[in-house]
């Protein structure tokens, strides 16, 4: 078999490779390639740094989803069996500050792939995207499930909504096996240090404070559901080989957690106190909490879930990060 991973530069792309590549047991035949654009989430030569770039059965593409006739030549040059759409513009200030290009790769790129690949005969489209498509829930509120409506309350979140929106489709209209996941918040070794656990643990290791959003109405009460990456790609691939067409999958990590809760936590690996917290204005509509019921993909035969509780794995996190200054200090020292 041969997949086509887009956005395998970025953080679950990279370690979905490298899920594919060393953890599964595939036929020796079996391939990956890699189209992304490498934008400055994929500056960090994930594959490069997990020694993968060279692998035998991998080879990467540079280039952009956006480009309509790039994504057809190479749907017809390497003749895919499988797509896995992780190639996206993923975070949520910066599609605040300027939507442009999440609008362009999220939803036009996906448009093109998805052209490409109901003329290809693909296989199987898996289509990745978040839990933030849900909107915002009460603190008591239940875990959205997926017949529940949308609610997205970013541009970021908008973008990933009309892209499964497109995905199901080209489903209905033309016939394409596409499977939707809905991921929960991800964490784990090569995360770009924007995202919270990242850019904190980072900030620690240099002794500088870490900017938690904060009101007097919120203070950092905000609640994310989190999953490890392995988790989330082993869940991913699950899908992509038992899911059934035209269908949703939530795969939540069940380790629902706040802000200030993390931020403490981390605090206490790194023996600091609460001085090394700095206040700071919570985002435009910033969503109270993310939680997602993940029955259907346990009634599909999906057994990832023990969960690992985060505190448990926070400290080997915070150890990756500590060991690993030549990948993440030049990304957050460029310009």
């Amino acid at each position: 078999m041969k997949i086509l991973v887009t956005g395998g530069c970025g953080f679950i792309g990279s370690n979905f490779i490298k899920y594919l590549l060393t953890y599964l047991e595939f036929p020796s035949a079996a391939t990956v390639v890699n189209l992304d654009k490498q934008t400055y989430a994929g500056r960090g030569r994930n594959l490069e740094h997990m020694g993968l770039a060279n692998h035998e059965r991998y080879h990467l593409i540079a280039g952009d989803i956006c480009d309509k006739g790039l994504v057809e030549r190479v749907m017809a040059e390497e003749k895919p069996k499988m797509i896995i759409n992780f190639a996206a513009e993923s975070h949520v200030d910066r599609s605040i500050q300027d939507s442009g290009d999440f609008v362009m790769t999220n939803i036009v790129g996906t448009a093109n792939l998805l052209d490409a690949a109901s003329k290809a005969g693909i296989q199987k489209f898996v289509q990745v995207s978040t839990d933030e498509v849900y909107g915002s829930l009460m603190p008591d509120g239940p875990a959205s499930k997926e017949t529940d409506p949308l609610h997205p309350r970013s541009p970021y979140a908008a973008s990933k909504a009309a892209a499964e929106h497109l995905a199901l489709s080209y489903f209905h209209t033309h016939g394409l096996p596409v499977v939707v996941t809905r991921g929960s918040n991800t964490y784990g070794p090569y995360q770009f240090p924007e995202k919270l656990l990242p850019l904190f643990i980072t900030h620690l290791i240099d002794r500088k404070k870490v900017p938690l959003m904060w009101s007097s109405e919120n203070p950092g009460l905000n609640v994310r559901d989190w999953i490890h990456v392995k988790d989330h790609c082993d869940a991913i691939w699950y899908v992509a080989e038992n899911g059934k067409n035209g269908e949703i999958y939530n795969i939540p990590g069940e380790n629902e957690r706040s802000n200030a809760w993390m931020t403490q936590k981390l605090l206490e690996i790194f023996r600091f106190g609460e001085e090394m917290i700095e206040h700071v204005p919570h985002r435009k509509a910033h969503d109270f909490r993310y939680a997602m019921d993940g029955s259907k993909l346990r009634q599909l035969g999906h057994l990832y879930f023990y969960p690992v509780e985060i505190e448990k794995e926070l400290p080997a996190l915070v150890e990756w990060y500590q060991k690993n200054e030549n990948w993440w200090r030049p990304l957050k020292t460029a310009k």
